[in-house]
């Protein structure tokens, strides 16, 4: 394993940087306030300005669609390659859209380049991979425990060249923004398979289909992601062209390890940027700040949680790289193991970093001022999107067993 990298993602994370701190950390402030206006007009689920004009920027300096390696129109980088590009993206709430590399639209993007048809990449990926659109993502239900996404129940039900959907979602990612034109939707077209894990499948939903109703937008920590959100939405006889199925009936289950792999390992690397960032504002704070007569920095037990901090960092950092590379030579089914391990590992150093950065700050960093509140609500969230850690320790330990040879001990 090679973990250097090449000369051409060295002069990518060179661009991005120099954009970061050109364009997006100071239209950070600009950004809270628009939507905040927006709150006080009554719709804060309205895009704004500056992202917008930051994603003309960002498209005029060719970085776009970096996440993308199997189409014309994306960067053509491997896992590997993306991860440190991903991270500083990671460092700013608003830099992921701007760059055209936002959840849930990867993902999305993803499925389509994958398992759509010439028509569906035509009416919806070329539109998603431009910026002009945005799509969502239910799969999560309220009425069943979606950890175990077998206990799905809402029913994608054929009817000549149609299907009807019937069902409740939760947590639909992006389906607040009035751009979100198009829905992948999870639900059961074999409810009575044998094999519990080919009842289900996805199907293209256009958000204006009769039926399709959002009922309200959910909070995190008390945070409404205005204008992305999360909503819970209803689906109530929605009819759609059969045409929309992805892959076929019974693919679903197939359709989501393709989906949420690179999901999984792209969260990774954006909380390590967000926490990066954390320890930083730490260590500055840690400086500059005088308690009991000396600095925080000089204090021992601030010095020890910072220096745990940058190890833990670190060694996240190398288990995610190790994951990106296994899923470039071995591929996203292959590297199982390691996304899970990733996914349980990297959500809980970033809470911790970020825990620690609050402690330091004291009442500063429990406001809004340092964005230290809003980067843990969303860290902390990721312990349980994309599944809990529970669910990915148990796929760890069964891989561990299975692997571990039958002969008998000496």
């Amino acid at each position: 394993m090679d973990f250097a990298y090449s000369e051409r993602v060295r002069a990518l994370q060179a661009r991005l940087l120099a954009f970061m701190d050109e364009h997006i950390y100071p239209s950070e402030p600009q950004f809270f306030a628009e939507v905040e206006a927006n709150r006080r007009r009554g719709n804060p689920w309205q895009p704004t300005r500056v992202v917008e004009d930051l994603k003309a920027k960002a498209r005029a300096a060719e970085l776009w669609n970096l996440w993308l390696p199997e189409s014309p129109q994306g960067a053509g980088l491997t896992n590997h390659e993306y991860a440190p590009l991903c991270e500083i993206m990671g460092r700013s709430h608003i830099a992921p859209e701007v760059f055209n590399c936002s959840a849930p639209d990867t993902g999305n993007m993803e499925v389509l380049v994958r398992y759509g048809t010439a028509e569906h990449k035509q009416r919806w990926l070329e539109p998603l991979l431009a910026g002009e659109i945005r799509s969502a993502f239910a799969m999560t239900e309220p009425a069943v425990a979606s950890s175990d996404a077998t206990n799905i129940e809402a029913r994608i039900t054929r009817d000549g060249d149609h299907y009807v959907i019937n069902g409740r979602k939760w947590w639909t990612s992006g389906a607040g923004d009035p751009r979100c034109r198009i829905l992948i939707f999870m639900g059961k077209t074999a409810p009575d398979a044998a094999d519990r894990h080919r009842q289900q499948s996805m199907i293209l939903v256009p958000m204006d289909t009769p039926g399709v109703k959002v009922l309200r937008h959910l909070t995190v920590f008390g945070y409404n992601d205005a204008p992305h959100g999360h909503s819970e939405v209803d689906f109530t006889d929605v009819r759609v062209p059969a045409t929309n199925l992805l892959l076929g009936e019974g693919r679903g289950f197939e359709i989501a390890q393709g989906r949420l792999g690179p999901g999984r390992i792209h969260h990774c690397m954006r909380i390590l940027g967000e926490a990066e960032r954390s320890l930083e504002a730490m260590c500055r704070r840690a400086t500059s700040r005088v308690a009991f007569g000396r600095p925080l920095a000089e204090q021992g037990v601030w010095r020890e949680r910072i220096a745990n901090a940058r190890i833990m960092l670190d060694q996240a950092r190398l288990l995610v790289l190790h994951a990106a590379w296994k899923m470039d030579v071995a591929g996203n089914k292959a590297a199982q193991k390691e996304i899970a391990m990733i996914k349980v590992v990297v959500p809980n150093v970033g809470c911790q970093v970020i825990d620690w950065a609050i402690q330091l700050f004291g009442a500063a960093g429990i406001a809004d001022d340092f964005g230290l509140a809003y980067a843990y609500a969303k860290t902390r969230t990721l312990r349980i999107a994309d599944g809990p850690d529970e669910v990915h320790r148990n796929a760890i330990a069964k891989a561990e067993i299975g692997a571990t040879p039958s002969r008998r001990e000496h």
